[in-house]
């Protein structure tokens, strides 16, 4: 073609096809750049997110001293790290927390040593793990701006029980059934999300297993719902040959399993565990049991009015709206159960069976909500998803919702946050003993471990009860070795002033005149020139698994 010839309609010019494609292919290169930046960022921004709600819950911890239980859950941790894997000798309260929380402490230990920040920053991280879990529940199926604010709305929640001063140990104290509840929620997440893989059947079964053998409660309440829901969906489909069947005949199998792992375990010598008290309370009992199981779901939601609360009555009305988004959650699946997911339905009966079992059984009393404590992160799920849409239209809308969900986060993470932190209650004896060069000795429950874990184990006390001239091993969360004359040599008792569990009078009624008494702020610290341990007395061990 000469120059100036126009090109025939129809005919490309040379080249022209190829630098369309070079363009396109430029145009889907840049798009995958920016939608791998856009990834990067939201990556960044959900681990920025995770690390400040573990700051928070870090400090609001700081805020409760530690206390015997916990403290004797951080010595199993620290057996555990240094190769007692069984943890021969000890004798475990009815939940062990063997295969969740011991690993986390074992883990925080090994970067911080044995000592109480170790203590606290594995609660906060374990708390943490339940409310990464219960964020993930409630954002299933939503998007955008919605998925934020249902993060909001989750946090909110499990934030609002901190801000009564009293409950900071329920959720970020001792080991305990609310943390637990992280085996519900990952399970009930597994079956919602991959329900048809190949790998869900037999992964279910794993944790749930291993859910039993740290917390029986997992037995009594991820067991059965899972179960009950993937029957109900079995019923409703008309068909037998459904996920819903092998999940639920999983969800079974993880009994006797853990019951034979178990058996194992036994066998080769490992710890023993106190069996369940827990017993069907009578009838007549009930009417009294409902009025403290509705006291103690108030405590769980912080809607409660408590004296030196950051934020007063706000701070109760705020758990009031948590409580009642946790109960709107409740109705709308109930109300909407044909078409409600399988973590929904989970979750609601999850929930239902949680308060039933403990209204009808010996379980109610004050100042325990955390036998519920699945509740309450079932609820934070159920609260997001009913008060935040899958989707949120009109771009208003979109800023607004998410940036209340956020407030509604951070106000009682700060307000509770602000708390001072709590003294430690050996900080004079700890420092005076080890002057003394007195390693090794005895106390009550509440000043054995809790000393023993704040010194680093480089003083040891170990917990006694005295009864007239006699004095036993104490038969809940102890070691038996630790009572074995050949093994150790316990030369002291300390007693603490105003403590009616042991008093300097008991200890000289059962071990005679010691050698010398002295004082330390509100300590008394009796000290004997032979072996204690050669009169303490192993008591019959109360039933155990």
């Amino acid at each position: 073609m000469r120059t100036g010839e126009e090109h025939p309609v129809g005919t490309d010019p040379a080249g022209t096809e190829q630098l369309s494609g070079k363009s396109a292919e430029l145009e889907r290169s840049d798009s995958s750049r920016a939608a791998t930046s856009r990834r990067l960022w939201v990556a960044l921004a959900w681990i920025v997110g995770c690390i400040t709600l573990f700051a928070f819950f870090l400090r609001i911890s700081l805020s409760s001293a530690v206390n015997s239980d916990g403290a004797n859950n951080a010595l199993q941790a620290w057996d555990l790290l240094h190769g007692h894997v069984l943890l021969h000798g000890w004798l475990i309260g009815d939940a062990t927390y063997y295969t969740f929380e011991l690993p986390v402490l074992a883990l925080s230990e090994l970067l911080f040593g044995l000592r109480d920040l170790a203590s606290h920053v594995a609660s906060a991280l374990a708390y943490g793990i339940v409310a990464v879990c219960a964020v993930a529940l409630a954002m299933t199926n939503s998007r955008g701006p919605a998925r934020l604010a249902r993060c909001g709305i989750v946090i909110a929640v499990l934030a609002a029980p901190l801000l009564v001063p009293s409950n900071a140990w329920i959720a970020l104290g001792a080991p305990n059934h609310i943390r637990t509840s992280a085996f519900l929620l990952v399970s009930f997440l597994l079956i919602d999300r991959v329900p048809t893989a190949r790998y869900t059947a037999p992964l279910l079964c794993v944790i749930l297993c291993a859910g039993q053998l740290g917390d029986a409660i997992v037995g009594y309440i991820a067991v059965p719902v899972i179960a009950g829901v993937c029957a109900c969906r079995v019923l409703a489909a008309r068909k037998v040959r459904t996920a819903d069947t092998v999940i639920g005949l999983a969800a079974i199998a993880s009994v006797p399993l853990e019951t034979a792992v178990r058996a194992v375990m036994r066998h080769l010598g490992a710890y023993l565990m106190v069996a369940p008290r827990i017993r069907l309370a009578p009838p007549r009992q009930w009417p009294h049991n409902a009025a403290l199981t509705v006291h103690a779901i108030r405590e769980l939601f912080g809607a409660i009015v408590a004296p030196n609360a950051p934020l007063g009555v706000a701070g109760t009305i705020f758990g009031i709206g948590c409580l009642l988004a946790a109960l709107a959650g409740l109705v709308r699946v109930i109300v909407t159960w044909r078409s409600a997911s399988r973590a929904e339905q989970c979750l609601c009966v999850a929930l239902v069976a949680n308060v039933a079992a403990y209204e009808i059984t010996t379980m109610p009393r004050l100042f325990n909500p955390y036998e519920m404590g699945a509740v309450l992160p079932c609820g934070a799920v159920l609260a997001a998803r009913a008060v935040v849409p899958a989707a949120i239209a009109g771009l208003r809308r979109a800023r607004i919702v998410p940036a209340a969900a956020g407030v509604a986060a951070l106000l009682p993470l700060a307000a509770a946050a602000s708390a001072a932190p709590a003294a430690e209650p050996g900080a004079t004896l700890v420092p005076w003993l080890r002057a003394h060069h007195l390693s090794y000795g005895l106390a009550s429950y509440w000043n054995s471990s809790a000393i023993t874990e704040e010194a680093g184990n480089k003083v040891a006390l170990r917990t006694v009860d005295v009864h007239g001239r006699q004095a036993t091993m104490y038969d809940w969360e102890t070691n038996t070795l630790w009572f074995s004359p050949s093994r150790n040599d316990a030369s002291f008792v300390v007693v603490k002033r105003g403590d009616p569990t042991l008093t300097a009078a008991q200890v000289i009624h059962a071990f005679g005149k010691p050698a010398s008494v002295d004082r330390v702020a509100d300590w008394e610290i009796l000290a004997y020139r032979w072996n204690l341990l050669k009169r303490v007395t192993r008591a019959p061990l109360p039933p155990t698994q």
